[in-house]
């Protein structure tokens, strides 16, 4: 009621005034056109309200193209600036019934823009999204509510979608997004999330996912919902429900199901990410001779060098599982010189020595030549530790546990071995340990 008294209040003055000034299509107080835009600009530039609400209802009325004297006047702008000048004239009152006044006036302001300027000479996305800003700002000062600016946001999104989700930081998406699931709209809400999920940074990711576990009481209705879509769906969004589809699968326990569906997801795109899941898929699962191929045809894809670590020192740590100690050597070589100052993969060298004496060895006692290897386990415990503080104490942990297991003070006496010499780990101490050919020190 507040809004339709104070519309009539307002389009009775305005419409006396835009009478008396249609018939003769003159500025105020018989100033000329360039005078009285000029008296208008220099009111707004300084911020007097009133004086520039004078002048501006005649051009809001008169709607002139072009002022003669002045080349570079553009009628939407002084439209634009009759908005603020209605809003910036209700933020200086404290009166209610005052500040609603001016609110029904710019709101007056939107629909003579519309009734003035076809599509072509102003920007709709531009407009409707000023207007939904403005029932969004000041519901409080109008008979409006959210719903008359979700109405305007609509209007944006459906002029363009990716515009829209991208529009300050996908601020204006994540209100109509959340609107639509607080509102129970949940076929709204899904189907924006199919079309502006590929546009969204990182702030409108969140609310995605925020909002689409809202939409389901549970992971179980969220697999049903999926599956009853998957078959009508493009390629693309044949991809992304198999992704969450593996991850739901895996969440509710069906790793049978989780596994054939990421099966399905790689045969229809084979790339870095989906090649990867198969691989963790196998090793989760224990099969390391499978999930090793798919380690390594993701090693191939991968193109940041965060990934190529990963996978290299994951791949020496599979081929250690497999007994592959040598090749687990030289992937973890691999890995070192992509990262001479791995800790991990100083750690990873140590297991892969020390699991050698127990190989060479099988389980039988050791023998002074043996123990002679721990040593060279010991070296790369040490360079863990030097290299990343935060593996001290697990590698000192581990030096500890080998301590018994090294040449004993007897040991290396009568075998002539000096501590601080150099002692070579190779196929003269052991035809078993051929392949690791490297140099240590006597401790």
């Amino acid at each position: 009621m507040k809004r339709i008294v104070l519309a009539a209040v307002f389009l009775m003055g305005f419409s006396v005034l835009a009478f008396a000034q249609s018939e003769s299509e003159e500025p105020p107080f018989g100033m000329g056109e360039l005078e009285a835009y000029s008296v208008f600009v220099d009111a707004y530039r300084s911020d007097d309200f009133e004086l520039a609400m004078d002048y501006g209802q005649w051009m809001l009325e008169a709607a002139p193209r072009e002022i003669s004297g002045h080349d570079g006047f553009n009628l939407e702008t002084q439209f634009v600036r009759m908005i603020n000048i209605y809003t910036g004239a209700a933020e200086q009152e404290s009166d209610p019934g005052a500040i609603s006044e001016y609110m029904v006036k710019a709101e007056a302001v939107f629909d003579r823009a519309y009734e003035v300027f076809s599509e072509d000479e102003i920007n709709l996305f531009d407009w409707y999204l000023r207007q939904g800003r403005f029932y969004h700002e000041n519901e409080d000062h109008l008979d409006a509510d959210m719903s008359d600016a979700v109405r305007y946001y609509e209007k944006v999104y459906e002029i363009d979608k990716e515009r829209f989700a991208e529009l300050d930081d996908g601020f204006y998406a994540r209100v109509l997004l959340t609107q639509y699931a607080t509102g129970g709209e949940r076929d709204k809400a899904l189907a924006m999330i199919d079309e502006i999920e590929q546009f969204a940074a990182f702030d409108l990711l969140d609310t995605i996912d925020q909002v689409r576990e809202s939409l389901f009481e549970s992971p179980e209705e969220r697999i049903d919902f999926i599956e009853s879509r998957i078959a009508e769906a493009d390629e693309a969004e044949r991809e992304e429900m198999l992704e969450n589809l593996v991850n739901l699968y895996n969440e509710t326990g069906q790793s049978d199901r989780a596994t054939e569906t990421a099966h399905e997801l790689y045969e229809l795109n084979p790339n870095f990410s989906n090649t990867r899941s198969i691989a963790e898929i196998y090793l989760s699962d224990g099969n390391y001779e499978e999930g090793i191929e798919y380690l390594k045809e993701a090693l191939e894809k991968a193109e940041e060098e965060q990934d190529i670590r990963e996978l290299t020192l994951e791949i020496a740590e599979t081929h250690q599982q497999l007994n592959n100690l040598q090749a687990a050597r030289d992937y973890t070589r691999d890995a070192l010189n992509l990262d001479s100052d791995w800790g991990e993969a100083f750690m990873r060298m140590a297991s892969i020595y020390a699991a050698a004496v127990s190989e060479c060895t099988g389980g039988d006692t050791l023998d002074r030549e043996d123990r002679t290897v721990y040593w060279l386990v010991l070296d790369y415990l040490d360079r863990a530790a030097a290299a990343d503080p935060s593996l001290a104490s697990t590698a000192q942990s581990r030096a500890d546990s080998y301590e018994e297991a090294m040449p004993s003070s007897e040991d290396k006496f009568f075998s002539d071995w000096e501590e601080g010499t150099s002692f070579e780990i190779d196929g003269e101490l052991s035809e078993c340990y051929a392949w690791i050919n490297e140099t240590t020190t006597v401790r």
